[in-house]
């Protein structure tokens, strides 16, 4: 039977979907995502690249004040350094019951 083909961008089994400077990684039926803000840029030749990036793993639980929703929160220099982390603590938040 032929897979179901996805609207998003996939990294590592979960959607990856960007806004302007903010990047959200996870599944909305899941119990949680992670937020990144790109709070910076750098130019690179003649191409910009995120240069400061502020992550926040967020339950989805809509009954929590935003304030209680943000579980876990950094701050990481490069894309790939925040994207090494979201991964992790994505794949560790949904692995507990």
């Amino acid at each position: 039977m032929a897979e179901k083909q996805s609207a998003f961008l996939m990294y590592k089994g979960h959607p990856l979907v960007r806004s302007g400077n903010t990047i959200y990684y996870g599944s909305l039926a899941d119990k949680c995502v992670v937020i990144m803000q790109v709070l910076s840029n750098k130019t690179i030749g003649d191409m910009t690249a995120a240069d400061k990036i502020q992550l926040q793993l967020v339950s989805t639980n809509e009954e929590l004040l935003m304030k209680d929703r943000v579980l876990k929160k950094s701050e990481k220099r490069g894309l790939y350094e925040a994207m090494d982390i979201a991964s992790i603590w994505l794949e560790r938040a949904l692995a507990e019951k």
